[in-house]
């Protein structure tokens, strides 16, 4: 995601200071609503292609020099591109026409979008979560019914919209509508919409949601968002029903927001890790995603499997 030059400071200055982010919107003029607090409605853009994690060979790099960078951006749409895949052995997905993920790094060179820990690379998952997620590749792969395939496969969550969002292989909008009650974030990805409660402090326990039950509070220019009280395991990775995810919205500018997550689960991840990177303002509006309309698939994988076990055949791979 390439933030134009005169916000190349801003955007710097939140990742390498990490400074108190409501003092940071101050040093360029932001638009505000009626009531004083910044005014982040609109569709927000959060492609880019700069690493989720570090990539193991730049071990503890933080930054790229501005040589490595322009190499480095290059190598990397180079290997995203889908085109660029010669497997013969597989049928593989979309082709590079229907991918939307951007073709460049973040201004400020990091190797990775996590910034916490140093090593920019999620912590270790616990023997629980390991155990966890070895139930779960055992149930998708005997396909025993629809309530055991992935979230995102049955188009319930999105694998970027999260929470929390990640940039991804495409659909990486959000549109973000304020009120004085509520804080609502729409994710054009499997079109989820999340409700984020600003008048209480109190998060409801039943019914459990899919997205979590989300509460609000400004913090300065900062808003801060609590999630937690998840129904199940989401779509985000190895989480389960216990994640407890802080995010904090800001402006860095009038066409740019900040956002940064931090995740909290410890019977999935031996310690916190936190994600930032900017979004910039878009100018398109969000467009539905009609994740199944005329998907076939899944009714087929069903089937076929039934074929199978009656013909005593389901053990087989």
């Amino acid at each position: 995601m390439k933030i134009q030059n005169t916000h190349k400071k801003a955007v710097l200055l939140v990742v390498l200071g990490l400074l108190p982010m409501a003092s940071l919107a101050q040093t360029e003029v932001i638009p505000r609503l009626a009531n004083g607090l910044p005014d982040m409605q609109g569709t927000w853009d959060f492609r880019t292609i700069t690493p989720f994690q570090r990539p193991s060979d730049l071990e503890d790099q933080e930054f790229l020099s501005e040589s490595e960078f322009a190499d480095f951006e290059a190598a990397e749409v180079e290997r995203r591109d889908r085109d660029n895949f010669t497997d013969t052995t597989t049928t593989g997905d979309y082709n590079q026409f229907w991918y939307d993920r951007g073709e460049e790094l973040l201004d400020d060179r990091r190797t990775s979008l996590i910034t916490s820990p140093s090593s920019g690379r999620i912590p270790e998952l616990t023997e629980a979560a390991q155990e966890r997620n070895a139930e779960r590749r055992e149930l998708a792969r005997l396909a025993e019914g629809i309530e055991v395939r992935p979230l995102a496969e049955r188009c319930i969550m999105g694998f970027n919209s999260g929470p929390p969002m990640i940039p991804s292989a495409y659909n990486n909008n959000v549109q973000i509508v304020q009120t004085e009650d509520y804080f609502l974030i729409h994710n054009e990805m499997v079109h989820n919409i999340r409700p984020v409660r600003l008048r209480d402090t109190v998060h409801r326990d039943s019914p459990r949601k899919w997205e979590g039950d989300s509460v609000g509070a400004w913090d300065g220019d900062t808003l801060v968002i609590e999630t937690k009280n998840f129904a199940r395991d989401t779509a985000f990775g190895n989480s389960s029903a216990n994640m407890h995810l802080i995010e904090k919205f800001w402006m860095i500018d009038g066409d740019t927001l900040g956002y940064e997550f931090t995740v909290e689960d410890p019977t999935t991840w031996t310690a916190p890790w936190t994600v930032m990177f900017p979004m910039r303002r878009a100018e398109l509006p969000i467009y539905e995603y009609a994740c199944h309309e005329g998907n076939y698939s899944m009714a087929g994988i069903l089937a076929g499997w039934r074929r199978l076990e009656s013909l005593g055949q389901s053990g087989q791979q």
